[in-house]
């Protein structure tokens, strides 16, 4: 099994989107990115936190790929609008691969890079690309939200 962690905006609709790939084992939202201990979602809505709501997935490589994943990632999200995904503004909003392995460092740089270079989108990615930092899970009304809600 190996990890991945992304973050595109509302952690909830990631969820869902990534809880239905093949290959995927748990989904799981949270918080990670910033330097504030065990971060509560009031504070993280601040923007105060440095924190981004997240998903931290929990895959099997040999039925998905780590590049699969991107693809979704980037295809799901606007990955062209900085601290912003559509009504939500603010750092905790912003588009971040947190790469657990080298590999996935280098892999999420080729990705983007490609992106950069065919003109995916008109204007430039601003998908930030990091080490994956401790992650802290949201409360426990935030796991599996929209399933929750009747709209997963």
């Amino acid at each position: 099994m190996a990890k991945a962690t992304f973050a595109a905006g509302c952690f909830w609709g990631v969820e869902a989107l990534f809880r239905r790939v093949d290959g995927v084992i748990s989904t799981q939202v949270g918080y990670t990115g910033g330097w504030e201990e065990n971060p509560s979602y009031e504070k993280v809505c601040t923007g105060k936190t440095g924190h981004a709501e997240a998903i931290e997935i929990e895959f099997d490589p040999d039925v998905v790929s780590y590049q699969k994943l991107l693809q979704i990632f980037f295809e799901n999200h606007t990955p062209t609008s900085l601290d912003k995904q559509g009504a939500d503004v603010g750092t905790q909003y912003r588009s971040a691969i947190f790469c657990h392995t080298p590999e996935q460092l280098a892999e999420a740089l080729d990705y983007k890079e490609a992106l950069t270079e065919v003109k995916k989108y008109p204007t430039p990615i601003v998908t930030q690309i990091l080490s994956a930092t401790k992650f802290y899970p949201a409360e426990e009304y935030h796991q599996r939200y929209l399933d929750k809600q009747g709209m997963g």
